[in-house]
């Protein structure tokens, strides 16, 4: 059936919104031109927008040339404001952005492990309002929330997980009932890791790939087909449960120690540079793993026990990465979180070669270009994907 006039509107404007946030302003004319509509039809949807405060003209095209057709359109980025959260067990991190998503105010905040529910709670909510205040918004259209455990794919919630704080729960809600206006919501941290990595990351020409998270803990994000997956109860991607031979024993339904966790998670890379003699002095905002792990490509060749370090790393690495290799062939896998991104190209050329020796599979291993900050970023992307989609929707029939 043919769309509607309404229907046909709803879809142009759309159209014509999401041009604007990929290139940036357009005249009128670089409008039709990349839509394929007529004239008529583009002036008509130029004043519906304007009209509704989404668009605006922010500019000409140059000197020579006036009038109508040389005005500049862009999206008002300053219609709604944003935030993102990277909640981690010591501690949170925010981002205050535009409608287009470019920030304009961050700041962090570390929560010590003795600090009560409500405290701990009160302290990041504070943290995301001056962070907003700095911004300049008036209030928060939407806040996207990274968090480590699993997240409820029905409901949306963070599960209850053992050896998370009891305040990461309670920060989705007490956020909800402090910014009653703004749309809330959570997910896996490192589901929002490997979107970032998607949109502006290793995996840019990818639309099947595994990322594989090495940081505190271990976990991995499967986007197949251009879609995240999180499985039937948001639990795709627990890796650290994975059994496999190294350890001392088998994990439980309760306690990833035993899995690949007990072989790469922070604490067993630290203890595996104990081994080799590796050490590494304290770096602000650094993870200790992560640091003895860049410490060590930074000596690699000139001192054989850093090759040692990263060579058995890289052994206990390929693990993980076989497995979802062999169920998924996904034909790439990216080494993210802050262990991955200091080991880089060195430690993703270890796994690569280790990789191709386990497996059939033709797969390319890459480090992560966005590190640490992946989770901020995906958080922040999926804020703005929301907020446009709730902002740039039709207006209802009258």
């Amino acid at each position: 059936m043919p769309a509607s006039p309404s229907t046909a509107r709803a879809i142009n404007d759309r159209l014509a919104l999401r041009l604007l946030q990929q290139e940036g302003p357009l005249t009128a004319g670089q409008l039709k031109q990349l839509t394929g509509l007529s004239r008529p039809s583009v002036a008509d949807l130029v004043e519906r927008l304007t009209a509704s405060g989404l668009i605006a003209v922010v500019g000409e095209t140059g000197e020579q040339r006036r009038g109508p057709n040389a005005k500049l359109y862009g999206i008002v980025a300053d219609r709604a404001h944003l935030a993102a959260l990277d909640v981690r067990t010591e501690g949170v991190a925010v981002a205050v952005s535009d409608l287009l998503g470019r920030v304009l105010a961050e700041g962090a905040l570390p929560i010590d492990g003795a600090t009560g529910t409500e405290p701990a709670v009160e302290q990041a909510v504070a943290l995301v309002e001056r962070v907003a205040k700095e911004a300049g918004a008036g209030r928060l259209h939407t806040v996207g929330i990274g968090a480590p455990g699993l997240i409820d794919p029905a409901g949306g919630e963070l599960r209850d997980s053992n050896g998370l704080p009891q305040w990461h729960r309670r920060l989705v809600a007490a956020l909800q009932e402090r910014l009653p206006e703004a749309r809330v919501s959570v997910e896996n941290e490192t589901n929002l890791a490997a979107l970032a990595e998607q949109r502006d990351g290793a995996a840019r020409d990818r639309d099947t790939f595994v990322l594989l998270w090495l940081g505190m803990g271990v976990g991995a994000a499967l986007v197949l087909d251009g879609a995240l997956r999180r499985g039937r109860s948001g639990g795709a991607g627990e890796i650290g449960f994975l059994p496999v031979p190294g350890t001392t024993g088998l994990p439980s339904a309760t306690d990833c120690g035993g899995g690949f966790h007990s072989l790469a998670g922070a604490a067993a890379v630290a203890a595996l540079a104990a081994e080799h003699g590796v050490t590494a002095d304290a770096a602000p905002h650094e993870p200790h793993a992560a640091a003895l792990v860049r410490t060590a490509v930074e000596r690699a060749g000139a001192d054989p026990s850093t090759e040692r370090f990263l060579d058995t790393l890289a052994d206990r690495v390929v693990l993980g990465a076989a497995a979802v290799v062999s169920v998924l062939d996904p034909g790439c896998v990216v080494l993210a979180g802050e262990v991955g991104r200091a080991g880089g190209e060195a430690l993703a050329d270890r796994v690569r070669a280790r990789l191709t020796r386990m497996s059939p599979l033709p797969t390319e291993v890459r480090p992560s270009t966005l590190g640490g900050g992946a989770v901020l970023r995906g958080a922040l992307l999926t804020a703005r994907d929301r907020a446009q989609d709730d902002l740039f929707a039709p207006a209802p029939l009258r």
